[in-house]
């Protein structure tokens, strides 16, 4: 087809040819970026063929192929095999802003913060020491010996076996995180996720131009026969999974799955990051994957949800042959702890005051879940401790309009597009049930929120509104 013939043939995206310099490829994967930030390519908006862009713009396809795969490792496309390339639905997320003081938060997790108290007098006894000034030096900030010592008795309570030698304290799960990327992976690394995960780690990746790949899940969580395959069709480095009440879906991997699963990782020699944040309020404490496959795992235990939101610990384990890379990205990007915190993190585990608060944890969660299991009975989370709910929508649902629909009834709730890696079937609602203060706040909130669905389903049957 003639050059001049493309210019009135429909296609999804047309970048300006006159604007384009070299190096091309450069140039048209700017422009493509460009366009996403500024809203004219919407999430999930599928591009044009690489062929049929290459002969509009009058270029080789490998100047496409290389500005699509720029694209790809910022994370702000992905590629369907069969089926094309689409815009993330991430790639821009609306921005967040913090709901007024009248709104009721389904939203954001606020782990129950009523047990902050606790935690605050054991803050208060340790200040008091005779030599609670050594708390503010600069010293063994990846946890002294006491602190990694008492982190080991309490990882053996989730099935965790590891030296001293082998934990480190970080300031929360994502300081874990982000040495973990920077140590084990490189930019344009790819790593295989849930379709479904943890927000903060996809934008993580997205800034460190780590690729995301997802694989699909079932109710027992990834398919080992899918992350198999897309072993074939890519070269993966590296997977991240949280295996005990995924964020945001709430699935738990069985043993017979993780089992299946740890085969799979060895054979393909991938680096699994285990976020077990939310291990405590698993039903059972099933066996981690780092039990499973230790030379393959690096073990993730944040006590932010567990025991305070604002504490900052968590506890990351490793294997021996990863030891030097994580120690030294440690050190070198500065990403420690003060250590008065671990000094309250181990006081309170010594104490036997975390398991009281995790009990008592546990206590709220099932009394909040029984109470949205009336609202919406058919949801199949039955995690009866879990912080929060996953709640699909009908087919056709636009997430971020429905986020702005509950906002105008005073809720505030998050989309799964906040949670997507590439291509997904569903949209759903995360509802977190630990976050309202009470539990008539939380009944107030949820009425709202059947209502806000009801109305839509409605209005869609009669072909009044669309979302």
């Amino acid at each position: 087809m003639p050059v001049n013939s493309f210019e009135n043939f429909p296609m999804s995206w047309k970048p300006n040819k006159a604007k384009l310099k070299p190096p091309l490829y450069l140039s048209i994967a700017e422009a493509l970026e460009q366009d996403i930030l500024n809203g004219e390519l919407t999430p999930n908006t599928k591009l044009p063929p690489q062929r049929e862009l290459a002969d509009f713009l009058d270029v080789n396809l490998s100047t496409i192929t290389r500005a699509f795969k720029l694209c790809e490792a910022k994370g702000l496309i992905y590629a369907a095999i069969g089926s094309g390339t689409f815009i993330s639905p991430n790639a821009v997320l609306p921005k967040w802003e913090k709901p007024a003081e009248d709104f009721i938060e389904l939203g954001l997790i606020r782990p129950y913060y009523q047990f902050n108290s606790i935690v605050a007098d054991a803050a208060r006894t340790i200040l008091q020491g005779e030599h609670s000034d050594r708390l503010f030096e600069f010293n063994f900030t990846l946890g002294n010996m006491h602190h990694k010592r008492t982190a080991q008795k309490w990882l053996s309570t989730f099935h965790v076996d590891a030296s001293c030698d082998h934990i480190i304290l970080t300031a929360g799960t994502q300081n874990a995180l982000t040495i973990s990327l920077l140590a084990l992976f490189q930019p344009g690394d790819k790593i295989v996720t849930d379709a479904f995960t943890y927000s903060n780690f996809i934008t993580l990746a997205k800034q460190l131009h780590i690729q995301l790949i997802s694989v699909e899940s079932d109710e027992h969580g990834m398919i080992p026969d899918l992350l198999e395959r897309q072993c074939h069709l890519s070269d993966m480095k590296g997977i991240y999974l949280m295996p005990s009440c995924n964020n945001p879906t709430g699935i738990t991997i069985p043993l017979e799955r993780r089992k299946e699963l740890s085969r799979i990782i060895q054979e393909q020699n991938l680096i699994l990051i285990e976020d077990d944040t939310y291990g405590f309020i698993a039903e059972e404490k099933d066996i981690p994957f780092f039990s499973l496959i230790p030379d393959h795992t690096v073990y993730l235990h944040g006590m932010s949800k567990s025991l305070s939101a604002g504490l900052r610990i968590a506890y990351m384990v490793f294997p021996h042959r990863l030891q030097q890379s994580i120690l030294s990205t440690a050190n070198n990007i500065n990403l420690k702890i003060p250590l008065l915190n671990a000094e309250i993190a181990s006081k309170v585990i010594e104490d036997g005051i975390a398991d009281n608060i995790i009990q008592q944890k546990r206590i709220l969660s099932k009394e909040r879940n029984l109470i949205f299991k009336k609202y919406f009975p058919d949801n199949l989370n039955t995690n009866p401790y879990s912080f929060f709910q996953w709640l699909p929508l009908p087919s056709g649902y636009n997430g971020y309009q429905f986020e702005l629909q509950a906002k105008e009834r005073g809720i505030h709730v998050l989309c799964s597009d906040r949670f997507a890696v590439g291509k997904t079937k569903q949209t759903a609602i995360r509802i977190a049930i630990c976050s309202p203060y009470s539990t008539n706040e939380l009944e107030t909130g949820l009425l709202a929120f059947q209502k806000l669905l009801a109305e839509n389903q409605k209005n869609s049957r009669n072909s009044e509104f669309i979302i």
